[in-house]
């Protein structure tokens, strides 16, 4: 099946005829039909408008709820539209009719106040009406598209996220799954047979007998139908709960949005104001106290390093002054004493002149050009060496530790005083939380109105279950056996058989379908270690993951965006297992996964799902990378824009994207 045009006419959002061509290109690989617009924009309208083509009075519209299909209907026109002019919409498609392609248009049209309730339906095959088949379109379009697993191909991120929220799968897509592996037939034949044993034995067994098998019957039929007011009632209160949860959730984000949290927490964050001040000006004393000592000689550090070398130069200079003065006299007594002694003249010239180069030694070692004004003593310059090298560094460097830790404890203080600047005032608090505590409680009653309703269900079921026992027994006790056993046993035998084939049949249609999804996972998984083997439960149809130890994966370690592509994988599997080639349709397509999930699911499953893959999206889901990287791959074939004009209040479709 290839979906080929969709027409809407005054439909919802859409003021007057616009016509979408879904027609991917031929002979090239795009199957994507690429649909952009902002929310409340009509994304989910065309979702509603092929549906309800489709299925007309079944069909599961998104806006509908607990609406009659007639003032459902009245809803979907445009508030706009000129009194004379329907409302319509068209879908037409391509698909096999007795061996041989052929395009079949659907209409349905309708007025703001429909004749009968109902919608006018038209079928074009090739272009010719078809007017005995609009009559059994029903029927028809169950062997197309069954409405049992149109939500397997026509689905939207929420349901998506739901599916991989839940760890047993809901009863419609445990339906679903059953119709689309074949799985029902089975069932349908034993029910079948059941009916046909019944039949016989009424017929057979005499007037009482039948009347009590009657009256069995009529109390069987009473609560079949009782059990599915009930299971209507649970899907409502369903809706109800989700609703509920919504708001629930809306109220807690916009509490904690709006500062509720802290505006609860104001009483602790001044604690900590308080406490964090008196450390701020604890630590500003230490750093006051600190700068009483030695810590100002920092500003002189040069000057104090200049002081430190001419005082080492002044001492040397004193030392050389001593020994000269020393040499000096030594020189004087040791040429008295030579004298005395009566050296010769030449002898005591040598003498003279050795003491000559002595003392001109000494005046070379001096210093002359060094003013000697300091007069430092050794242990003067070793204390301003100690200044120097030792205590100014260590006053420094815990200077700089104390004034670090101060920043940080006022940017600190600064952020809890930001915190509760915005913190709103105690009557706005008191109002969001009294929202959260409705909520909360609207939440409440609505869970214990669907566990009533779902124990309810559970009780008719097993009230049912019971009167089939009934009357299988009264059946088999009291009916003549003679004319009906043949029936009986054959019956017996073939229930027995059809159960030991649906067991096999679901054994061998859920190991296919568990390699298909295994397969599917892992290549829209970007951890391909975290996987090995995903099992499928033949009760339940819920998911078991398996890693390469064969250890149970529990669900809780997998990300919001992982449990998201194990559903897709689900939806993908159950596509690729069921052998029907059909279209796939998704709303809001990318939810909450991440970069890598996202790009893979843009790059590995939106080219590969089906042969034609419509995407309707928001700018943040498929933005401009994600665009690009389709139309590099080559696998976009149509892009549509929705813009919602705001003065004439009405949305128009044109070609192109939001890049």
């Amino acid at each position: 099946m290839i979906f080929l045009e969709l027409v809407l006419q005054n439909f919802g959002p859409y003021l007057g005829r616009q016509v979408i061509n879904l027609r991917p290109q031929e002979n090239e690989d795009c199957p994507i039909i690429l649909f952009g617009g902002m929310n409340g924009e009509g994304k989910t309208t065309l979702m509603d408008a092929i549906r309800l083509a489709l299925y007309g009075h079944r069909a599961q519209c998104s806006t509908r709820g607990n609406l009659s299909y007639p003032d459902f209907l009245t809803q979907s026109v445009n508030r706009y539209t000129p009194i004379n002019e329907q409302t319509s919409i068209e879908l037409a498609f391509e698909n096999i009719l007795d061996s041989v392609q052929v395009e079949f248009r659907i209409k349905r049209s309708w007025t703001k106040s429909p004749r009968n309730g109902k919608d006018t339906l038209g079928i074009l095959v090739d272009d010719w009406p078809d007017t005995a088949l609009a009559q059994i379109w029903d029927e028809r379009i169950e062997h197309l598209l069954p409405l049992g697993i149109s939500n397997l191909f026509l689905f939207d991120g929420e349901q998506v996220k739901e599916l991989a929220e839940q760890d047993i799968p809901t009863p419609i897509v445990v339906e679903a799954i059953r119709s689309l592996l074949g799985l029902e037939l089975a069932e349908r034949l034993a029910s079948d047979i059941d009916i046909l044993v019944n039949r016989r034995r009424k017929f057979l067994a005499d007037i009482q007998t039948a009347n009590t098998l009657e009256d069995i019957e009529k109390k069987l039929n009473y609560q079949q139908q009782e059990y599915q007011t009930a299971k209507a009632h649970l899907s409502a209160l369903q809706d109800k709960l989700t609703s509920a949860q919504r708001q629930q959730q809306k109220a807690s984000d916009k509490f904690v949005l709006e500062g509720g949290k802290i505006a609860a927490e104001r009483s602790q964050l001044e604690t900590q104001i308080h406490y964090l001040g008196e450390a701020v000006t604890q630590q500003r004393d230490t750093i006051v106290e600190l700068a009483s000592g030695i810590l100002p000689i920092s500003f002189i550090f040069s000057l104090l390093t200049q002081a430190h070398t001419q005082a080492q130069k002044n001492y040397q200079q004193q030392q050389v002054e001593i020994a000269r003065n020393i040499l000096l006299e030594q020189e004087k007594k040791f040429l008295k004493y030579v004298t005395e002694m009566g050296l010769n003249v030449k002898q005591i010239e040598k003498i003279k002149t050795f003491f000559q180069q002595e003392n001109d030694a000494l005046k070379e070692d001096k210093q002359s050009d060094v003013d000697s004004w300091l007069l430092a003593s050794q242990e003067t310059i070793n204390q301003i060496n100690e200044i120097l090298n030792r205590d100014l560094a260590q006053s420094q460097s815990l200077a700089k530790e104390r004034i670090s830790s101060l920043r940080n404890q006022e940017e600190n203080l600064v952020a809890i005083e930001r915190q509760l600047a915005v913190a709103p005032a105690p009557e706005v608090y008191a109002h969001l939380g009294d929202a959260v505590k409705l909520a909360q409680r609207e939440l409440a009653h609505a869970q214990a109105a669907y566990e009533t309703a779902r124990r309810r269900c559970d009780e008719l079921a097993a009230v049912i279950e019971k009167t089939k026992k009934e009357l299988a027994q009264y059946s088999e006790d009291n009916i003549d056996r003679k004319n009906d056993e043949h029936i009986i046993n054959a019956s017996t035998k073939v229930q027995a058989t059809l159960k030991l084939f649906r067991e096999k049949l679901t054994l061998r249609k859920l190991n296919q379908l568990e390699l298909v999804i295994t397969e599917c996972f892992l290549y829209l998984l970007h951890k391909s270690d975290l996987v090995h083997r995903v099992a499928i439960d033949t009760e339940t149809f819920s998911l078991s993951l398996y890693d390469f130890q064969g250890q149970l994966v529990p669900k809780h370690r997998l990300s919001a965006g992982e449990k998201q592509l194990l559903a897709i994988a689900l939806l993908w599997g159950l596509a690729r297992v069921s052998g029907r080639n059909l279209p796939i349709a998704i709303d809001t397509p990318l939810g909450r996964l991440d970069s890598s999930h996202r790009n893979n699911l843009v790059e590995r499953y939106f080219p590969s799902a089906s042969q034609q893959v419509m995407l309707f999206s928001t700018d943040t889901e498929i933005g401009k990378n994600e665009v690009e990287q389709l139309r590099t791959n080559g696998a976009i074939a149509r892009e549509y824009l929705l813009k919602y004009d705001s003065a004439k209040r009405c949305t128009t479709i044109e070609p192109g994207y939001f890049w």
